[in-house]
């Protein structure tokens, strides 16, 4: 497995404008790459824009962590919850929940108040701010809780044998789930919405100098 981070683009993903800068970034960064060859692409950044387009762009099966998170939580329960960071994520994510078809299934998104960036200090912080999140997405319905950012990996242990609920973390569900459809030998349809990207000139900003 390897691990890509963009070489522009905003420090951490936290509202609409950030979004779209990191969606940009990651297909350049896919568009330019160079390295050994991958079987598949997991996009590790819960409610942001892009997957669509990358889809588009490379020949081999995409999964997003918002999806994938979702898409498994509707197997471990009726109602799932997501707990993200910011409130201001939480429109963003259920936008993205709509799109991916599964949020009928999702009883709420709940914000902890910390910031993408706060995840990594004190880990103790990060868990209270998620039990307290959580507690509301159990009071108003979720049967399952979701890790609503990829920083967050490591709390579903703790957090779940808090609450007596099963937590998935989008990360892991979303390498399990690109390893079986490698497995499988299934990839993205060409046929109607992911057709490969027609041919014309496409202008790209310059790249930062290193």
């Amino acid at each position: 497995m390897t691990g890509l981070t963009p070489a522009w683009g905003p420090a951490s993903a936290e509202g609409w404008l950030d979004s779209y800068l990191s969606a940009a970034a990651v297909l350049d960064t896919l568009r330019t790459y160079d390295g050994p060859a991958y079987d598949a692409v997991v996009l590790a950044g819960f409610g942001e824009h892009g997957p669509e387009g990358v889809r588009e762009l490379v020949d081999v099966p995409v999964v997003d962590i918002t999806e994938a998170a979702a898409h498994l939580a509707c197997l471990l329960g009726r109602r799932y919850g997501v707990v993200t960071t910011l409130d201001r994520s939480c429109g963003q994510i259920e936008d993205s929940l709509e799109t991916a078809g599964v949020a009928r299934n999702c009883a709420a998104v709940v914000g902890t108040g910390l910031g993408v960036l706060d995840l990594a200090g004190d880990p103790g912080r990060p868990e209270a701010a998620f039990l307290t999140a959580a507690e509301r997405a159990r009071d108003a319905g979720a049967e399952v809780l979701v890790l609503g950012c990829a920083g967050m990996t490591g709390l579903q242990r703790a957090v779940g044998e808090k609450l007596g609920l099963p937590v998935v973390d989008g990360v892991a569900a979303a390498v399990k789930l690109a390893e079986s459809l490698v497995t499988l030998d299934l990839t993205t349809s060409r046929a109607g919405s992911h057709q490969q990207p027609l041919p014309k000139e496409r202008r790209w900003g310059r790249r930062p100098a290193r």
